[in-house]
């Protein structure tokens, strides 16, 4: 009996020990708390998919909220809180280009004088353009004149003649898309000074207004 009363005493020792590991740990936790959709008050070591839903509390081993996790969100309301971002990244850019508007041009002859100088170099972008254009056109017609020839006399086109006069004729069509491009830019360019202007004298009378 003397030899088996330590054995038993050791077997004890092996259950209960991992057990009162396992109620420290727990007490050491942190803990979760939560209302249902109820308004029920819920308490739990894990967290529910409920909870997450619903938002909770992160609780510590003495019963303070260390801090507090909101509701998961629809995807209406994810969307409207993109939409709301957007708007408001939109508005700071409008008002940081504001500024340097108001910045880089102290008068409107200023803004004017840079727009000028601006249409003068996309309309010499244009001539050029055209000038390209107009060469490539010649070098076709002559193409062209020499394949009249050849069919008037009933002669096949040599087929270096054919590739060149393939050549040419993009190259005619490239150019011309080139010359539309540096158009539409210089357009673009003219609506854009319209606006800009027009937003420069709003901001100036309203500064004018503010003094």
């Amino acid at each position: 009996m003397r030899h088996t009363m330590p054995h038993l005493s050791l077997l004890l020792a092996a259950l209960i020990a991992p057990a009162i590991a396992s109620a420290a740990n727990n007490a050491n936790r942190d803990h979760y708390k939560w209302h249902d959709a109820q308004g029920n008050l819920h308490y739990a070591d894990t967290l529910p998919p409920e909870a997450v839903m619903l938002g909770y509390d992160v609780v510590s081993p003495n019963g303070l909220i260390i801090k507090h996790v909101e509701r998961a969100k629809t995807s209406e309301e994810i969307a409207a809180d993109k939409r709301e971002q957007d708007a408001k990244e939109e508005a700071d850019a409008r008002e940081r280009a504001d500024r340097q508007l108001l910045a880089a041009y102290p008068t409107e002859d200023d803004l004017k004088r840079n727009q000028r100088d601006k249409l003068r170099l996309l309309e010499q972008q244009i001539t050029a353009a055209q000038t390209s254009l107009q060469g490539q056109e010649q070098a076709l017609a002559s193409l062209l004149h020499l394949t009249a020839d050849a069919e008037n006399n009933h002669e096949q086109l040599p087929e270096a003649q054919a590739k060149q006069l393939a050549a040419q004729r993009k190259q005619v069509d490239d150019q011309r898309l080139i010359v539309q491009i540096r158009e539409r830019k210089r357009d673009d360019a003219i609506a854009r000074f319209a606006l800009e202007t027009e937003r420069y004298r709003e901001l100036k009378t309203r500064l004018a207004e503010q003094k």
